[in-house]
């Protein structure tokens, strides 16, 4: 095509006013924004966090941390030996990663024993059944329960079906759990876990079994926490591997009754006493206010919690390191958290909040965790906006985005051990994992090291170091105000 002569056309001088008018209104409402929301971190913060981040890829530690953990230790379920050795490892653990202070807090709680585990069908087609006691269930006393199995596809339709729909039997919620990458089947399908168990025998069952809350094929169950309301019986209460849930939900779809005997020698003893251990990088103008990042130290028995919570522990841990291995260290401290019991209640969590009063709450400026596996961060929200600076959320959002996180504002919450400090007030960030597969290992004997890799677990370090340290440097306000925390269920 032939280039135009003469430049571009003449504009008449009214259109010139008016298309000038125009632009100066489009201009005003960034111009209020930008007075409303500057930005206050400086180009030498955002330097250093970049360093942090091309540090942490380069090699961050924290696949030795969660290969010490996982053999060193291994399974850690709250109340047993193995959670008292992961005490010991990690306080010696933040020691050798160079934190400033190192210190316990005792977490109190029912002492719940797991023994001996069976199922099978005794008619009309006997085969065994491959079974999980659910945490802090009850056992079957000594002798092996047997009754007929009722089938509900699930919780709500047991909720609804009639008073005594099951009574004198096996009450079975047989929903199967959706695989979403953020594990979003995961709070629709744990209900029949949580709340099964109660819901049955109120019904009048004698047993509770569901289809383990998972998203896998193997004949591994998964086990998990479960509560007993106040006035109905303590049924035991266990959960089937998914191809076993398949097999049981076949025979009954055959007409028959079908009789399950179901032997688990579980139960509570007492109480015990383990630690959340903290590590903490101290601040430099104002080491009273923190930023809070953290995993869950104990996990289930099954497996040796390598994704559940070896990998968080790991994570936070090493960014927390790295961050105090700077010259010089944020204006704020940075407090790592490894909490205690997680698994049964969130009681480690539930302590560290009942111990911190109102002013506490606005010192912990911002708090985030890693719980969700090993796999890669994809996005970035948080519940700062727009209490904070929402210039400021955007430099942290564009200093993650070299790492392929995406900011996602709107998403997310605030996760299990940091949601009791969210609920009195804290703002929390959420660093979004891929969670395709962590449902396929989730609480079985299936979570061990094999399904962890060190170069998902660098880039995890990075956005966390990256989120903590600029957190811990800005003086824009996240918005951590005391509120009343709502009644326990």
């Amino acid at each position: 095509m032939a280039a135009r002569r003469g430049g571009p056309p003449s504009i008449p001088p009214r259109c010139r006013m008016i298309r000038s008018a125009l632009a100066l209104l489009l201009l005003v409402p960034f111009a209020l924004h930008a007075q409303q929301a500057s930005p206050d971190l400086s180009d030498d913060a955002l330097a250093v966090a970049a360093q942090l981040r091309e540090t942490a890829l380069a090699g961050s530690g924290a696949y030795a941390l969660v290969e010490s953990l996982t053999t060193e230790v291994g399974p850690r379920m709250a109340g047993t030996p193995g959670d008292v050795a992961a005490v010991a490892w990690a306080k010696a653990a933040f020691e050798r990663n160079g934190f400033d202070t190192v210190s316990t807090q005792p977490v109190t709680f029912p002492a719940w024993r797991r023994g001996e585990e069976r199922a099978a069908v005794l008619s009309p087609f006997p085969q065994p059944l491959h079974v999980t006691a659910l945490g802090l269930s009850d056992g079957t006393g000594g002798t092996p329960l047997q009754a007929e199995v009722v089938e509900f596809e699930s919780l709500q339709a047991l909720k609804d079906a009639p008073a005594d729909a099951a009574r004198g039997r096996i009450a079975y919620v047989s929903l199967r759990m959706e695989r979403k990458r953020d594990g979003g089947g995961y709070g629709i399908a744990g209900q029949a876990r949580t709340h099964g168990a109660g819901v049955a025998a109120s019904k009048g069952a004698v047993g509770y079994l569901l289809r383990s809350i998972g998203t896998d094929s193997d004949r591994l169950p998964h086990t998990g926490m479960q509560r007993y309301p106040d006035g109905v019986a303590r049924i035991p209460a266990a959960a089937l591997s998914n191809p076993d849930a398949d097999l049981l939900s076949n025979m009954l779809r055959r007409g028959q009754p079908v009789t399950v005997q179901l032997e688990l020698d579980v139960g509570t003893q007492g109480e015990a006493t383990s630690y959340n251990v903290i590590g903490e990088i101290r601040g430099r103008e104002k080491p009273d206010e923190v930023v809070i990042i953290g995993g869950h130290l104990d996990s289930w028995d099954l497996g040796t919690g390598a994704i559940d919570d070896a990998a968080g522990v790991a994570i936070t841990m090493r960014a927390g390191a790295l961050i105090g291995a700077l010259p010089t260290p944020p204006k704020r401290t940075i407090r790592v958290i490894a909490f205690a019991n997680e698994e049964q209640g969130i009681v480690g969590a539930k302590t560290y909040a009942a111990a911190q009063d109102d002013a506490a709450i606005v010192r912990h400026r911002i708090g985030a965790e890693s719980d969700f596996g090993a796999g890669r961060i994809y996005g970035f929200a948080t519940s700062a906006l727009p209490a904070a600076s929402e210039a400021t959320v955007q430099q942290i959002a564009a200093a993650l985005a070299p790492l392929g996180i995406d900011y996602l504002p709107g998403k997310g919450g605030a996760g299990p051990d940091i949601g009791p400090m969210a609920q009195r007030g804290m703002a929390w960030g959420w660093l979004a994992q891929d969670g395709s597969d962590y449902f396929d290992y989730h609480h079985t004997a299936n979570d061990t090291l094999d399904k962890v890799d060190a170069a998902a677990l660098d880039q995890q370090v990075a956005a966390y170091a990256v989120f903590a340290y600029l957190a811990a440097e800005s003086d824009a306000g996240f918005g951590s105000t005391p509120q009343t925390p709502p009644a326990a269920d």
